[in-house]
């Protein structure tokens, strides 16, 4: 039943990460300050024509009927299409473009986020996300960990987290490491 249960759905399983941070990861995002958990994981409305969209109209679901990501949280298949969606991302990687789109290195070709982490999984390339202060801030979500786990990120790099989102990151094998004092994404290029 839950194979086909159109607001449940089995997640993967993975197995846990070593602790280390993977040689060639590169960064799927370069985020600024104040990156919520709203950013990481929408839960508004689920658009047409977005990875999310596209995956429930493949399946029969008419656009009216897409509802929004908070209430399709129990299916890991949308969900994770959702994650970094939201229309207000600034990724310094597609700038001054805004919402859930990225560069795929190295032939900088733009896509969304989703589709440029099934790029990168297909290469075998790790994944990171670069990110100012505050990352993770606002309300606990734990789809804004979840989501970049199942996107193939390994760690998100920033000045600074929100405690809570910090650990649900660990807690969802995602390591939260921080720059220097005086360090960010701008000072490795």
């Amino acid at each position: 039943y839950l194979a086909e249960a159109p607001y449940l759905h089995l997640p993967p399983s993975w197995q846990p990460t070593d602790g280390t941070l993977a040689r060639g990861a590169r960064a799927l995002l370069v985020l600024g300050d104040r990156v919520t958990t709203d950013h990481i994981s929408p839960a508004g409305e689920i658009p047409a024509g977005t990875p999310a969209g596209r995956y429930l109209a493949e399946r029969g679901v008419a656009p009216a009927d897409f509802n929004t990501y908070g209430a399709r949280r129990g299916h890991h298949e949308v969900m994770v299409r959702g994650t970094f969606a939201n229309v207000r991302l600034k990724n310094a990687l597609v700038q001054p473009k805004e919402g859930g789109y990225t560069r795929h290195l190295p032939d900088a070709r733009e896509a969304t986020v989703y589709d440029a982490a099934m790029a990168y999984r297909a290469e075998g390339v790790p994944l990171l996300v670069l990110a100012g202060k505050s990352y993770g801030q606002g309300s606990s979500r734990d789809w804004a960990a979840k989501g970049p786990r199942l996107l193939g990120v390994g760690a998100v790099i920033a000045e600074s987290f929100e405690r809570i989102h910090r650990t649900n990151l660990i807690e969802m094998g995602v390591l939260p490491l921080s720059y220097r004092p005086g360090e960010g994404a701008a000072t490795y290029g």
